[in-house]
This record gives C-alpha cells, sequence and structure tokens, in this order.
C-alpha cells in the first residue's frame, strides 16, 4: 500500500504530544510576560500600575501633574468650548521657521515661567546662559536664529511687558530684522505661537500693588496702539512723583487710570477695536464687553497658556502641546506676598469689581485649562491602551509562530484531521495567554 494507515498507539502518542507542547508553551510564555527579576506580576495597590511599573521612564515622557484633590472628576460646564478649542497640539518645528512668544503679564508667574523656557527645556541645543547676563541666546540648531520671543532671549524688543496688541504688530518686524538671511526671510513665513500665564485677579491685584508699593513702575513701557502710544490725557498718570513707593492699598484702588485695573484682559485684547485708549470712543460698558470678548478669543486661539495656581499641570500641558519636555519639575509656591496680604471681605469685593472683567476672563480661563487637562489625560490614556494592545498582538503574533513552528517539527507527517486539531489547541493557548496578560494587568 501507498500509505501508512497510523495504529491506536501512534494517533494517542501524537494526541499526547499536543498539550505537552502547549504546557511547554505556556511556561515559556509565562516568563516572557513575567520574567524572575520583574515586578509585572505583583498585585499590590499601592504601587503605580502596570504601564509605569514596566515602564522606568514613564514618568519622563510627561511630567505627572500635582495630586487632584483639586480637580474635579467632571467639571461642569458653564462655556460651550468646542473639540477645536480643547485640542491643542503643536508640531513645533524649532529647525525650521517657527518662533514661540511669550506675553509676559505682570505678577502672574511670568518670571519663573520665562526661566523655564530658556533654562529647563531638553533641546538639542540648548540656550546659552552667561553668567550675570540677563538675557540668554536661543538659537535654532545650526541656525543663527532664534526660535523664542521673551523677555530672557530676545529681551523687551517691543516694549516692557508689551501686550497683545504691541506684540502681534511688532513681533513679525522685529523677528525679521535679526535674522541674517534677508532673502531666506523673504521666501519662508515665520509662524509665530503665542503663549501666556494667567493668575487668579485679586491674587495677582495684590502682589502688583506690593510691587508697586516697594518702587515699581513700568513708566518704560510704550503701551503702544495704532502706530502711536497714548497721550497724558488718555493715560493720566496715578502719582506725581518718581514713583508710587509707600502707597497704601486704598490710594492704589482709588485711581480710575490705574493699569491694575482688568490688566489681564486689557493686555490679551485687541485695543483697537476700542479706539486704544481713548476712553470716548465708546460707552464703559460697551468697551468692557468689546476687550472682554476679544480677550477671551485671544486666549482660546492662543497655542497654549498656563495658570499660576496649577503649576504641574501648566507644565504637563506645555509638554503635550509643544511635544517638548522640562528637565525639572515646576514648583507650586503658594506662600507669595500676596497670600500673606490680610484683606476684609469688604476690600476684596471692591478689588474684585474694578477687576470684574478679569474675574470673568479667569473663570473662563479656567474651565478651559482644565477641561483641556482633563482631555489631554483622556488621550494618553488611550495612546497607553493603544500602545499596549500593539504590543501585546505582537507577542501574540511571536508565540503564535513559535508555536506552529514547534508543532512543525514535532509532528510531522500529520494527517489533516489532526492539523485541525492543532489548529483548534493553537487557538485555545492564545485566547488563554491574552487572558492571562488581562489577569497581569488587573
Amino acid at each position: 500500500r501507498d500509505s501508512h494507515t497510523p495504529t491506536m498507539e501512534e494517533k494517542f502518542s501524537r494526541l499526547i504530544f499536543i498539550p505537552i507542547a502547549a504546557v511547554i508553551f505556556l511556561m515559556i510564555g509565562y516568563q516572557y510576560v513575567c520574567p524572575a527579576d520583574s515586578n509585572t506580576c505583583r498585585f499590590r495597590s499601592d504601587e503605580k500600575g502596570l504601564v509605569q511599573q514596566r515602564l522606568p521612564a514613564f514618568d519622563s515622557l510627561y511630567s505627572e501633574p500635582e495630586a487632584d484633590e483639586d480637580f474635579p472628576a467632571k467639571i461642569t460646564s458653564k462655556f460651550n468650548f468646542t473639540e477645536r478649542d480643547l485640542d491643542r497640539h503643536v508640531d513645533f518645528n524649532i529647525r525650521g521657521d517657527d518662533v514661540m512668544v511669550f506675553l509676559h503679564i505682570q505678577k502672574t508667574g511670568g518670571t519663573t515661567f520665562g526661566r523655564h523656557l530658556v533654562k529647563n527645556i531638553q533641546l538639542e541645543q540648548p540656550c546659552d546662559c552667561m553668567p550675570g547676563q540677563r538675557k540668554c541666546t536661543c538659537h535654532r540648531p545650526g541656525k543663527a536664529e532664534s526660535w523664542l520671543f521673551s523677555r530672557f532671549s530676545t529681551g523687551w524688543s517691543c516694549g516692557l511687558h508689551a501686550d497683545w496688541t504691541e506684540l502681534t504688530s511688532c513681533v513679525p518686524v522685529v523677528m525679521n530684522k535679526k535674522d541674517k538671511d534677508k532673502k531666506n526671510v523673504q521666501k519662508n513665513k515665520k509662524n509665530f505661537y503665542y503663549i501666556t500665564m494667567l493668575r487668579d485677579p485679586v491674587s495677582r491685584y495684590l502682589s502688583e500693588w506690593k510691587h508697586v508699593q516697594r518702587g515699581a513702575t513700568w513708566k518704560t513701557a510704550l503701551h503702544m496702539c495704532d502706530g502711536r502710544p497714548p497721550t497724558q490725557d488718555e493715560l493720566p498718570a496715578c502719582y506725581s512723583g518718581e514713583d508710587w513707593t509707600g502707597v497704601p492699598l486704598t490710594d492704589f484702588m482709588n485711581c480710575p487710570s490705574n493699569l491694575a485695573n482688568n490688566r489681564q484682559v486689557r493686555m490679551l485684547a485687541d485695543l483697537s477695536l476700542v479706539g486704544c485708549y481713548n476712553m470716548s470712543s465708546m460707552s464703559e460698558l460697551e468697551r468692557g464687553r468689546v476687550l472682554l470678548a476679544s480677550a477671551k478669543a485671544n486666549l482660546r486661539n492662543m497655542a497654549f497658556f498656563g495658570l499660576t495656581e496649577f503649576q504641574r499641570k501648566t507644565q504637563y500641558l506645555f509638554e503635550r502641546t509643544f511635544g517638548l519636555r522640562f528637565i525639572r519639575a515646576f514648583t507650586q509656591i503658594n506662600s507669595t506676598r500676596a497670600a500673606s496680604v490680610g484683606i476684609s471681605e469688604k476690600v476684596r469685593w471692591r478689588i474684585e469689581g474694578l477687576n470684574a472683567l478679569d474675574v470673568e476672563l479667569y473663570e473662563y480661563a479656567k474651565e478651559l485649562f482644565l477641561r483641556r487637562y482633563q482631555d489631554n489625560r483622556q488621550r494618553q490614556h488611550q495612546e497607553e491602551r493603544i500602545r499596549r494592545r500593539q504590543e501585546r498582538q505582537q507577542r501574540q503574533r511571536l508565540h503564535r509562530n513559535y508555536l506552529v513552528e514547534l508543532l512543525r517539527l514535532g509532528g510531522g507527517g500529520v494527517e489533516e484531521e489532526e492539523e485541525e486539531e492543532e489548529v483548534k489547541v493553537l487557538e485555545e493557548v492564545v485566547t488563554t495567554e491574552d487572558y492571562s496578560s488581562q489577569v497581569v494587568r488587573w
């Protein structure tokens, strides 16, 4: 006869081989998933979790924000933010023509954040900060061009604490002048990404008062709008001497032209929409409405903004937005000069009234900030789930190929009927492996 019919003993021995091979495979697979020197399969509730255990460098990918006791599980939405408002990701090309522009509002923690930008970002070519010098050189790799427009990189090139109105008209001109290759400037249009920091209006106002009380004036600020600075009648001074040293809080609040009032809205809005500093161009109510709407729109459309009260979340969102990493974690400092000022409820209400526009802007900004944070956390978790699924599928493919090869080597000449049995066992093994990996994660 041309073919040999297997005896009962041969069939039995082949059937025994299959489960033995499956057991051997499972043991090898278990050692692969749970090596002896690994903490992967330890089920301890006080650990960070499987992803962090298996990836020691996980914390360096995106800095974990501070504990979220102050962060509600579900944010009560007052404003209708769209998906586009929440999705902020900038493919920042530091080698190309992208420029980061920092709008520094007084007493919002901008000095600290500005130092982070020049001294604390992991870069291929870090900023060159010489001891004793206020400015750092932040050039693109291989080019004598700056990728950062800020106090600590380019200086006050558009004026002391230039606002949105000044920066948007001045920065393109200044940056093009700084470039050495004028022909290249004409060919390549630069992309400007504006960023800023905001702060609780009452705390910011008190901090500015204490700063002015110590002698700060910012009187060299230009306040350019529509090509000219404001006249003395449009913006009268609050004091007659060189500065306002020792000013009581009451006098500080009583000056109607004090730029500390609603400073954040004014510095983020397009002032040309309200006639710049000409208060007679429209009613105070209409002026406030237009300024607030403009400030909200500009803030919403900025590449990034952070909040002084949420330092670690600010760091996390910046890293997620720009794809850049900070070397050291941000520190939350709550013992500020403003925090040490004791005021009555009546004075607080007065300050809130003087900064009514800032109060509404901050409420808007805080919800947008926390919604973006929540959205990014969800996206990050989804990315981790996809990555884990892809790794699991890769392991399954390797195991499947290994088992097929093992069965092929050990069961040569198997009949068609027995091959179907092998495939069935193989599918059971793969299912078991998948279930085991789920148990590991649980």
